[in-house]
Formats: C-alpha cells, sequence, structure tokens
C-alpha cells in the first residue's frame, strides 16, 4: 500500500485519485487558517514555487480538530489562501486527520511515520514528505518550518 491507493476530495468538491501524483514527490500538510502556524501556507508556496518544475507537489489538507482553527466553509478557505498567502499549490477540502473518523491516507499517514505523540497529530502544519513512488520518508512537526525541509526534499526529489 502507498498513498498513490487513497483518493481525496479537492477543496472544489472533486474525487482525486492520488495515484494522479504518482511520479511527483508529495509534502501533505494539515493546514488551518486561524493557526499561529498559518504563515507557513507563504513559506509552503515559496517551496512549491521553487521545487514544484522538480517534481515536488504539497497537499494541503484543512482541518478544524485542533483549538477549532479553520472554521471557514471551503470557499473561504481558498479565497483566505490565495489572497493571503499567494496558494498555487492544491488544496483539499476539510479532512479529519486524527481520531475514529480520521481520513483513510492520515490514518496510513500516521501509521507510516509516527510521530512524538505516536500516531495522533499533535497540531496543524504537520508535514509527510513522501517518495515518487507513494511512500512516507519522513514526519515533520508543526514547528519546522517549510524552509528547513529543503536539504530532505531535495535529496527525495534526486532518488
Amino acid at each position: 500500500m502507498t498513498v498513490h491507493d487513497f483518493t481525496a476530495r479537492t477543496i472544489t468538491g472533486e474525487e482525486k485519485p492520488l495515484s494522479d501524483y504518482a511520479g511527483s514527490v508529495l509534502l501533505i500538510v494539515n493546514t488551518a487558517s486561524k493557526c499561529g502556524f498559518t504563515p507557513q501556507y507563504g513559506e509552503l508556496q515559496q517551496l512549491y514555487d521553487k521545487y514544484h518544475e522538480q517534481g515536488l507537489e504539497i497537499l494541503g489538507f484543512p482541518s478544524n480538530q485542533f483549538g477549532g482553527q479553520e472554521p471557514g466553509s471551503e470557499d473561504e478557505i481558498q479565497e483566505f489562501c490565495q489572497v493571503n498567502y499567494g496558494v498555487t499549490f492544491p488544496m483539499f477540502s476539510k479532512t479529519e486527520v486524527k481520531g475514529p473518523d480520521a481520513h483513510p491516507l492520515f490514518q496510513y499517514l500516521t501509521r507510516e511515520a509516527p510521530g512524538f505523540l505516536g500516531q495522533a497529530i499533535k497540531w496543524n502544519f504537520t508535514k509527510f514528505l513522501v517518495n515518487r513512488q507513494g511512500q512516507v520518508v519522513q514526519r515533520f512537526a508543526p514547528t519546522t518550518k517549510p524552509d528547513q525541509l529543503e536539504g530532505e526534499i531535495e535529496k527525495v526529489l534526486k532518488e
């Protein structure tokens, strides 16, 4: 099993097979618009701009499971990301990322790359780096800034 075996609903409501990203390096991030880490949207966009041509895709999954920090609708989230941070990387619909109703993708990600609290996702902006074959390579904490991932991303892009 790999990330490519899952589908997820885009922020515009379409079911998207993640196999569409086969051959790309993925950075999968659970996001929120009203969080202390929200400025990471801008940093993620910078990574996307820098590495997209080499095969990096960043997939944003808004979640309202941490302090109610993503209360808006899909349209509001999309507008917020574009207006405030110029986000052009793919965004998905609001998603449960922890607990019994967690999206199967996030159940898989946390099983493959447990964090400090075991499998649970601790907070918004947890990041999962996935290689071109759809295998989880590494998990990064919310406090890890996107620009700190450049070395790891470059390594996986070259594999």
